[in-house]
């Protein structure tokens, strides 16, 4: 592995404009690409064999025109009047707005009767041209922004529904760039120079973009959620700039140490770049594993993300050595310290001494470590999942303004509809029964009213609306769906945005445990594979799971019960997102894989030379200290800048990537780890003979330097001769 990572990097090395010509060509071409093929977004929350899937199928099938997108234009008085007293104006908003793009007709409140009791608010339901996964994002938010235009100083209009809410536009945020700001302040900080700074920031924006175009060139194969990129984004821009930097820094480290440029990063990249590699490999596979949930917003946010990160590490071993090679010595241009810094021993360092500290009392330290993690996880235990709804929005939206106006007009459950199908063609139904199950679900517990049965044109499907007395959102409205599917008969279906998520969460429910054993299990391979180890990989997947449950501990006591909530710009304790929770998981599980990778390499590097467990913690720590720090410093940067959009789930998923790096940078690298390598001592490294005999022999970091300088060795032997033993 080592020998082809290496390869690459110095075939780009030795072509570095052909290498750059090359990505520039490559990004040209798949954005060409997209633009002439790229798809729609859409969100498939869709469960397959699930009720409410067969419900969608059965109207995609025999009953196009209910499944017709529709959305409602909320109408409300805001003087305190009677809509009926507004019918020119309100004929007027109907008649423009039936001309938008998209809408095939738009119905009379008045004629539908759809006005609420006290004549203050109503809906017109609007039907579109066709279903709303096919018309696509940007559309809805031009027939939003039309819509909820059209009102006055008298009325208010408004545009809702779930349709309008899961289409809605992204608010992006200006505190990504804070982020991106800050990881340079740490790169100047850590390099001293602008240009190396810069290098790392500007790598991950080449990978960001160019997966970014091969994202919408998937969406014209595939159902690609709508925050795919939005997700893949935020972890592309976090290990593009880490990635970048571990090279940069062991090149420098090199430069420094007398090597000439060519020399110094042919090593780097036999040694950072091999670990940069399978680092960014054990992400792939976390990310990808989600396709596992069998669930399509899940797969397609997975393939997006490995995508983003299989980019960033392809730009780290063959754009970046291009891009070395060409600056050379220019490389420390733009000096922002002194140029000289006295040279600190390892013995002197104080990573080196906290470990030795460590290690001579690792039970205390171990003990007070996993106390700390403890309490941050033991909110988990009370934890509620809940799918996001339109009242979950930020207050200003228009579709947020809809649900609040349904809810003081109608009730709370008329934003949580449920829609029953049935087939009329299965062998245990006929036109009779519907009367027959009308009225069983009319007697359901939560079930307030019932709408009137529509049928297809060839007869062969029913379908009617029933209302709940619960929100969207809450447990009662689930509970009452799993009444209501017990007194159907075989051939109806119980759909609407409630039981749809409520069938995908029974869906995660069945496939997480083969998901999270997947992910574990892979990644415990790959480092027993790495360090010829059984209990260095068992340790690392404990602490990783520790370091998760951490972070999900901190979502639920901000999110859920509302610490803190308004210095986030929430209003209150906001349900948190169950696919938010998912789709943590493997992104936590491989971004700490990243460190423990750097880490455990470069003790086990130093174990290989000393034999000397506690010394090779200590030397390990030392070597790695200052730039995983810098590294973590930069994630959780550009992750809390992820805090500032005005999306809760965004923000969840922003502060849950933060705490958990930082919990993983701090208590498990600085404090776990030395603690049980001490307490194991040489049982660290050890691997049965047979298995150690059965397994290929991998190495990251090479365990030995170039004694000699740049010019003592012939140039044309200077890359062959850095084959690690």
């Amino acid at each position: 592995m080592q020998k082809l990572i290496r390869g690459i990097a110095a075939t780009s090395a030795r072509h570095p404009w052909r290498t750059i010509t090359a990505w520039l060509a490559l990004i040209g071409a798949v954005f060409a690409l997209a633009v002439a093929t790229g798809g729609t977004f859409v969100d498939d929350f869709s469960s397959p064999g699930s009720q409410s899937a067969s419900a969608l199928e059965l109207l995609d099938d025999n009953f196009p025109e209910a499944a017709q997108g529709s959305v409602m234009v909320v109408l409300a008085t805001r003087d305190g009047t009677r809509l009926d007293e507004h019918r020119d104006e309100i004929a007027r908003v109907l008649d423009d707005a039936s001309v938008v793009a998209h809408v095939a007709s738009v119905a009379d409140p008045f004629a539908a009767g759809t006005v609420s009791e006290d004549g203050r608010i109503g809906f017109a339901v609007m039907t579109l041209d066709a279903p709303e996964r096919e018309i696509g994002k940007p559309a809805f938010a031009v027939l939003s922004d039309a819509v909820s235009g059209m009102g006055s100083p008298d009325l208010q209009v408004e545009l809702g529904g779930d349709a309008v809410f899961l289409n809605s536009a992204d608010e992006t945020s200006p505190h990504t760039a804070i982020g991106l700001l800050v990881a340079l302040l740490v790169l100047l900080v850590v390099f001293g120079t602008v240009v190396a700074a810069i290098v790392p920031i500007g790598l991950a924006l080449v990978a960001v973009g160019a997966s970014i175009g091969g994202i919408i060139v998937m969406a014209s194969t595939m159902n690609v959620s709508v925050s795919a990129i939005a997700v893949a984004g935020l972890v592309g821009l976090g290990v593009g700039v880490d990635y970048a930097l571990f090279i940069v820094a062991r090149y420098r480290e090199n430069r420094s140490a007398g090597h000439d440029n060519t020399t110094a990063l042919a090593h780097a990249m036999t040694t950072s770049g091999t670990a940069v590699v399978f680092a960014g490999g054990t992400v792939v596979v976390a990310t990808g594993a989600l396709g596992i949930t069998g669930l399509g917003i899940l797969t397609s946010i997975g393939l997006a993300t490995a995508l983003m990160v299989l980019s960033a590490v392809a730009a780290a071993i063959t754009l970046l050595p291009a891009l070395l090679t060409l600056l050379g010595d220019r490389i420390d241009a733009g000096r922002v310290v002194r140029r000289h810094r006295p040279a600190v021993r390892t013995e002197d360092s104080a990573w080196w001494r906290f470990g030795h500290h460590v290690s001579r009392r690792p039970w205390p330290y171990l003990l007070g470590a996993v106390a700390v993690l403890a309490a941050l996880a033991a909110p988990v235990l009370s934890i509620q999942t809940a799918f996001p709804a339109a009242g979950d929005a930020p207050a200003h939206t228009t579709h947020r303004k809809a649900y609040d106006l349904l809810t003081e007009g109608f009730g709370i459950g008329f934003n949580a509809p449920l829609t029953v199908v049935m087939d009329l063609t299965a062998s245990t139904g006929s036109a009779d029964d519907v009367a027959t199950v009308s009225a069983a679900i009319a007697d359901v517990p939560g079930i307030v009213s019932l709408g009137e049965p529509q049928t297809s044109a060839d007869g062969s499907t029913v379908v009617f609306s029933a209302l709940p007395d619960g929100g969207p959102a809450d447990l009662e409205t689930s509970a009452t769906i799993e009444r209501v599917r017990s007194v159907i008969p075989a051939n109806t279906y119980v759909t609407g945005i409630t039981a749809i998520t409520d069938d995908l969460n029974s869906q995660l429910q069945k496939t997480l445990p083969l998901f999270v054993g997947a992910v574990i299990g892979v990644s415990f391979l790959l480092l027993m594979l790495l360090f010829r180890s059984v209990a260095v990989p068992l340790k690392a997947a404990v602490m990783n799971l520790l370091s998760i449950g951490a972070a999900y501990g901190v979502l639920v006591a901000v999110f859920q019960w509302g610490w803190g909530a308004g210095l986030l710009g929430l209003e209150g304790p906001t349900p948190i997102t169950s696919l938010i929770i998912v789709i943590m998981f493997p992104i936590l599980f491989g971004l700490s894989m990243d460190y423990e990778v750097f880490l455990l390499s470069r003790i086990r590097e130093e174990y290989a030379a000393t034999g000397d467990n506690a010394e090779s913690v200590a030397r390990g720590l030392a070597g790695t200290g200052r730039i995983i720090t810098s590294a973590a410093l930069i994630m959780i940067a550009v992750f809390l800048s992820f805090v500032g959009s005005p999306v809760p789930s965004v923000k969840m998923l922003g502060l849950g990537l933060a705490v958990a790096i930082l919990v993983d940078a701090t208590l498990v690298r600085m404090v776990l780890v030395p603690a049980t390598m001490a307490l194991l001592g040489d049982a660290n490294w050890w691997l049965p003979r047979w298995l150690d005999r059965a397994l290929p022999v991998v190495h990251v970091e090479t365990a030995e330097e170039p004694a000699v300088g740049p010019d003592e060795v012939p140039a044309a032997a200077r890359t062959e001769e850095l084959v690690p033993r």
